[in-house]
């Protein structure tokens, strides 16, 4: 007989995806749903593809064309052909437009919200699968339509919660280097774009960092090598110079524009992208959009290789510490940008489209990182406390009457006693307990303990001698008025006053 001890998996989840429960699930729920209600407003359709295109639909994102696994997840289907696990939310909205675009609306304004999977390292606030949300206008190519997605962005932003002064987009647009390169002799597309990922960095390592990622490569803090752009020293130098021509944040959106062109060396690509920028800025001002919320930053590349004109990026302001309290900076909450090249890859002509996306996931997480969840807290349900099993008829009653009424309630189905039962309703955030012992069902009564009142004692209001009398901890109540009972607990204010 074998003595072999089985073989039991580790519980454990992959790095970079994160379970998510309870209120962090419902406060990215509640994100989509204000972001969306946001993007209908504003006259953009919902629009849901399936989670996996093939991979030749995502192929900016593939080195390696044999085995398309790199900064994707891929597999191989019964037909040979590769197919991946989309990347973003704006290829297959390239994908959908390609094929059909003779019965659109054009322009055609879409908005998406859905889960999207990077193969790539994880870190703080950053997943292998996260939840994004879209607004895309495709088939104009007026700054106009530009300046409308970087105008809702801030109106997204606004409806998460965040202020001018806590969230900031930075506008740019990438044919300003296009002509940096151009002027330096820069004709490789691959030393270009790895160029641009260096100035992408540019706020996290400073000008020393990017300066060797322009040069041969950079070692990072945990031992990777990055090859760098190989870069002629002149070229550098104009760079380093066209950044810190724009370094100064007080700068306006006009005189932003105006240093940059003092900077010179941008060519014909440059020049053009300064008219760009100046008619999106002029479409800002008319749409009342502040010079806080909207800054023009020259140093905003964006990362992917897709765009082709002006580029924006949503940045956190506010102060944020991880689990352990120490200070972690998230920066990036959403961005995107002008990308007039996707759609030809399908159908062989351009069509201009731009886009805004929100990192849903990410902006919840650092909307947690800095203190802000507490404000809408999820509360759990109403919880009926269990004695008897002979008494169970008058639990589901009372149970059933609270959601009748359209108050979140359960029955509590656990063995446990009434104190491990409290602490459940506790841990659960239930705003009330339901108490039915003998004596109450006896006397036609219900004992209902407001837990909402006992947190809010216990967050230091203790000496507020009005408010406890106004909402004492516990009452007992005639049976009938247990809805009304609870819906003031439920409804109530929670803070005292």
């Amino acid at each position: 007989m074998s003595t072999d001890t089985p073989t039991r998996p580790e519980a454990r989840n992959p790095r970079g995806f994160a379970d998510r429960r309870g209120a962090d699930l419902i406060a990215e729920r509640r994100l989509v749903a204000r972001v969306s209600e946001v993007y209908e407003r504003w006259g953009f359709e919902p629009l849901e593809t399936g989670a996996f295109e093939y991979a030749d639909a995502l192929g900016k994102f593939l080195p390696d064309a044999d085995r398309p696994n790199e900064g994707v997840f891929a597999l191989q289907d019964d037909d040979d052909q590769w197919m991946a696990l989309r990347y973003d939310l704006t290829a297959p909205l390239a994908r959908f437009a390609a094929q059909g675009w003779e019965t659109l609306p054009k322009p055609f304004r879409r908005y998406a919200f859905g889960p999207v999977w990077r193969n790539e390292k994880p870190g703080p606030g950053r997943f292998r699968e996260f939840v994004q949300c879209d607004a895309d206008t495709v088939g104009s190519d007026r700054p106009e339509a530009d300046a409308e997605i970087i105008a809702m962005a801030c109106e997204g932003l606004s409806a998460a919660g965040l202020g001018a002064d806590q969230a900031v987009v930075r506008v740019s647009n990438r044919k300003l280097f296009d002509g940096l390169f151009d002027a330096g002799g820069v004709t490789d597309p691959r030393q270009r774009l790895t160029a641009l990922r260096a100035i992408d960095k540019f706020d996290r390592l400073g000008w020393e960092g990017v300066s060797a990622l322009l040069g041969e490569g950079r070692l990072d803090e945990s031992g990777d090598y990055t090859k760098g752009a190989d870069l002629p020293l002149g070229v550098a130098a104009t760079i380093e110079a066209f950044l810190a021509s724009a370094g100064d944040a007080a700068l306006s959106r006009a005189a932003t524009l105006e240093a940059v062109a003092r900077a010179g060396g941008l060519g014909a690509a440059g020049e053009a992208a300064l008219e760009e920028l100046a008619a999106i800025d002029r479409a800002l001002t008319a749409m009342k959009v502040g010079e806080d919320s909207v800054r023009f930053d020259p140093t905003i590349v964006r990362g992917l290789e897709y765009y082709t004109g002006a580029v924006f990026e949503a940045e956190l302001l506010l102060d944020t510490t991880d689990d352990k309290g120490r200070a972690v900076r998230f920066g990036s909450i959403g961005g995107g940008g002008r990308y007039d090249d996707l759609v030809a890859r399908f159908t062989g002509e351009r069509l201009p489209a731009t886009g805004f996306s929100f990192g849903v996931s990410r902006l919840a997480s650092a909307l947690k990182a800095a203190g802000r969840g507490a404000a809408e807290s999820v509360r759990g349900p109403v919880v009926v406390i269990v004695f008897s099993d002979a008494d169970m008829q008058h639990y589901l009653d009372a149970v059933s009457e609270l959601r009748n009424a359209g108050i979140a309630a359960e029955l509590y189905l656990g063995r446990a006693g009434m104190k491990a039962q409290m602490k459940y309703a506790d841990r659960r955030g239930a705003p009330a307990a339901v108490i039915l012992g003998g004596d109450e069902i006896a006397a036609g009564q219900v004992t209902v303990k407001d837990l909402d009142a006992g947190r809010i004692l216990a967050a230091g209001v203790s000496d507020n001698e009005a408010w406890k009398s106004e909402r004492p901890g516990q009452r007992v109540v005639a049976r009938g008025d247990l809805v009304a009972t609870v819906r003031a607990i439920v409804e109530g204010a929670h803070t005292a006053s």
